[in-house]
């Protein structure tokens, strides 16, 4: 391991910040709630474009998908692929629904179609999707400043994440959206340029050039596959029950695009500043070709990390459980500090990036969630100041908020944090996925809105059950995030049966 001295790292932390406090300061100039809720709509549709990449990315993505090759291979590229699939239907279903509605908080949709319990009901599903998703997000990144600075001088795990929070807070605290919309273009940079130098770094360090790592890394692959099917069977599973067969990981690709991007505030937050509709379309388009290109980036990364670490002789195996067991969220960062002092620095910039990424825009986002559809600001009549003043409180609650579920969760991360990630969003992002389908193609029946609470509920706790038993259920057969299909499926049929045709 490269004995880098953790001040440096942590003036680099320091200097980042600064970086971003100083965006955070031109953008919010002049922002009012107008600024914090919409980015007053006038983002530059290139620049939400590439600043989704870091937002879509976070933390997680940045080590667990190229970690992830050890276990799983290159098979993430299925659910890479899904992704344009489901960019296009955000682009000409969802963004010209919400654009026309002219909407602010899109679960207002749920209230106009069914009644005020739908609304709440799915805004609720994603606050407690978001406020757990992008604590994992956040914990990942607090876990790495801890592990590599922190633990050097005896500080505990909670202060790293009071300070990661606490900034967080304070630039995201005045401009909101129209800020983080800027940030993240920042961001981005750095999150991409961690995955290409640490790259580069590699293969002069191993005198090979990153076509010869991955054939390397590729046969020693095939040589552990018992079916040895060839390159392909690395990409795309053919086996039918596997959880990483390639049809459901396309689909997959596809519905986690649908719901955790078209149905997700945070992500459609930043879509709706563009100034018009035409100019969010062009700004999903692109964002899902920029997707694949830097999907397979980090996926080449994970294969190069993966070889340079049996090589080395550095591959992360801790006891769990009382077995050995290789833990794929720590091969980019064991790698990264035992290259060069300089990698472990770029390293670091890379997770900080990815981390602010992911969770400045989702704390304006719950933010806006709560003002907008439990709160109902446009309805109350507030003044300016009134809406400044809860703005603030709620903004300040769900950070606290943040900070105590990434404390409780550290005694629990032993594995891959991408799949906890994916797991939860199947079980919360089901029910918006349900409603939003019947709210869209069923025109001429009426939902009672006070059943809905209970049929959102039911789905994803069936859905629980089905994931656990479903090997003995089902003939060995496995779930995988195809599960977010089965809840939604779950959830449109109770609203089905919760429902009566209207007369013409």
């Amino acid at each position: 391991m490269s004995t880098v001295n953790p001040v440096i790292i942590l003036s680099v932390f320091v200097v980042y910040t600064v970086l971003l406090f100083v965006i955070a300061h031109f953008t919010s100039r002049k922002s009012n709630n107008e600024s914090f809720f919409k980015g007053n709509r006038k983002s530059p549709w290139f620049v939400v474009a590439y600043g989704m990449i870091g937002a879509s990315l976070s933390g997680v993505t940045f080590m667990s998908v190229p970690g992830g090759v050890y276990n799983d291979k290159f098979t993430y590229i299925g659910i890479v692929l899904g992704y344009v699939i489901g960019y296009a239907v955000i682009a000409w279903v969802l963004l010209p629904l919400y654009y026309k509605l002219n909407l602010t908080s899109i679960y207002s949709y749920l209230e106009q179609r069914f009644g005020v319990h739908s609304e709440r009901t799915g805004a609720a599903f994603f606050l407690l999707s978001r406020l757990l998703g992008s604590a994992l997000r956040m914990y990942l990144v607090v876990f790495v400043l801890y592990e590599f600075v922190f633990v050097h001088w005896g500080i505990p795990f909670w202060v790293p994440a009071v300070i990661f929070i606490a900034i967080i807070l304070l630039y995201t605290f005045k401009g909101g959206i129209k800020t983080v919309v800027w940030t993240d273009t920042l961001q981005t940079t750095f999150l991409i340029l961690a995955a290409v130098l640490t790259v580069v770094f590699i293969t002069r360090n191993l005198g090979m050039g990153i076509t010869d790592i991955l054939k390397v890394s590729s046969e020693g692959m095939l040589e552990e596959n018992p079916s040895n099917r060839g390159f392909w069977s690395l990409v795309f599973e053919n086996d039918p029950a596997h959880s990483k067969f390639w049809l459901k990981q396309v689909l997959s690709g596809a519905f986690i695009t649908i719901t955790m991007t078209g149905l997700d505030q945070d992500m459609m937050q930043k879509n709706l500043t563009c100034k018009n509709l035409r100019d969010a379309q062009k700004n999903v388009m692109t964002s899902s070709l920029l997707f694949i290109v830097v999907n397979v980036v980090f996926l080449s990364l994970g294969a190069a990390l993966i070889y340079y670490a049996q090589q080395k002789g550095i591959m992360p195996i801790e006891m769990v459980n009382g077995e050995q067991k290789v833990l794929a969220d720590k091969i980019f960062p064991s790698v990264a500090f035992s290259l060069s002092s300089f990698t472990a620095v770029v390293f670091v910039l890379g997770l900080v990036a990815a981390g602010y990424s992911s969770a400045d825009g989702t704390l304006t986002a719950l933010t806006t969630t709560f003002c907008y559809d439990f709160l109902h600001f446009e309805k109350r009549g507030f003044t300016e100041q009134q809406v400044t003043k809860y703005r603030k409180l709620i903004h300040v609650g769900f950070a606290l908020l943040f900070l105590l579920v990434i404390i409780i969760f550290k005694p629990f991360h032993d594995d891959s944090l991408i799949n906890m990630v994916f797991d939860i969003a199947a079980l919360t992002y089901g029910p918006l996925l349900g409603l939003y389908t019947f709210g869209l193609f069923v025109k001429r029946r009426r939902v009672y809105d006070k059943a809905v609470p209970f049929i959102a509920v039911a789905s994803p706790v069936i859905c629980f059950f089905l994931k656990r038993y479903s090997a003995d259920l089902f003939w060995g057969y496995k779930f995988g995030f195809e599960l977010l299909i089965v809840n939604g499926l779950l959830t449109f049929l109770g609203l089905l049966i919760a429902s009566k045709r209207e007369k013409c």
